[in-house]
């Protein structure tokens, strides 16, 4: 049978950074409403609401591809590159509860979110930290990518809806799992620039990635009750990591192409959050730039929607992926970065 005829089986955890992207950006939005008034609210609503659709929508889909294609998804987690996107499930399900109590207020629901979301997260993180002490897998150089930083660092999300649902202490505990994990991430993707050079352009969108943990964190420390001081440290960080991720942005839209650009989104949408969220304390140009990220931010997302519908009626992005090989200098073996 041709690989072709049956896109379903390609349908990897990858696909869920849509809906991070997408609760990302209503949740800046949603931030933006002190500016823009109700304008902001209802477009909060209305992305929030297809970031829902959607995240429905790939659910059921992966959980028929677990029943028709079971090897598919056990693949998915021995992957030696792109097994840490499995983490964008359970981020998926704290950033949808984060939107819902931001929207709508606590419920039952978001509490049920957030609960399953962030055990799973905590789960995934334990698993991929496992995964760097067992024989034969460990960390091998090449494998170090921004994608690292979704599982040991997604920890971070907790606190911006758990605080209001009524859980501060585990999302200040979690938070600090995230901030203790966010400079090991760091540490490792430095290294691995030194010993073998940026990870494949094929991933190099991966390194907008770099954007959101300082912005999450300025975001989530606030909610914590950090002083606003702290919040603008993060901001600065995060402004050193968009100016850094954007000189590569012109090879990154040269390429075809395929989900992998969807890590641009949620990165891009957190930092317009934090931004707006510092512009309501100072205003003035601060606040026209808080703007200008938002949509910056938009823009981004709706160009990566646009091109994944026309990637799906054409059948180029649920199918085999070119395979690059990258070797591990300390083994000599290649692995897979598709």
């Amino acid at each position: 049978m041709n690989p072709h005829t049956t896109p379903l089986k390609f349908l990897s955890p990858a696909w869920f950074a849509m809906v991070m992207g997408l609760c990302g950006l209503a949740l800046a939005w949603h931030r933006a409403a002190p500016v823009m008034g109700e304008m902001a609210g209802a477009g909060a609503l209305v992305v929030g609401a297809l970031a829902a659709m959607v995240a429905v929508a790939l659910a059921g889909f992966s959980l028929l591809r677990w029943q028709r294609y079971p090897a598919q998804p056990a693949e998915d987690l021995r992957h030696p590159v792109r097994h840490p996107m499995v983490a964008a499930m359970p981020v998926s399900l704290i950033l949808l509860a984060t939107v819902a109590t931001a929207l709508t207020g606590p419920s039952l629901l978001a509490r049920a979110l957030w609960v399953v979301g962030c055990t799973w997260q905590f789960g995934v993180t334990v698993w991929v930290l496992a995964r760097w002490l067992k024989p034969g897998e460990g960390l091998a150089w090449p494998s170090a990518t921004p994608l690292l930083i979704i599982p040991v660092v997604g920890n971070v999300l907790a606190p911006l809806a758990g605080v209001n649902l009524g859980f501060a202490n585990w999302s200040a505990a979690q938070f600090g799992i995230g901030l203790l994990l966010w400079p090991v991430a760091l540490v490792l993707l430095a290294v691995r620039i030194g010993l073998q050079g940026m990870w494949p352009e094929r991933l190099l969108a991966s390194t907008f990635i770099t954007i959101a943990p300082p912005s999450v964190i300025g975001v989530a420390a606030l909610q914590l009750g950090a002083p606003t001081l702290l919040a603008w440290m993060a901001w600065g960080v995060a402004l050193l990591f968009l100016a850094w991720s954007l000189t590569v942005f012109r090879r990154v839209i040269s390429q075809p192409f395929s989900i992998a650009f969807w890590a641009l989104s949620f990165p891009l949408a957190s930092f317009s959050a934090l931004t707006l969220r510092l512009s309501t304390d100072v205003g003035g140009a601060f606040q026209a730039l808080a703007m200008v990220a938002l949509a910056f931010s938009s823009l981004v997302i709706v160009a990566l929607a646009l091109a994944t519908g026309k990637g799906l009626r054409e059948g180029t992005l649920l199918a085999p992926e070119p395979v690059a090989m990258i070797n591990s200098s300390s083994s000599g073996t290649g692995a897979s970065t598709s």
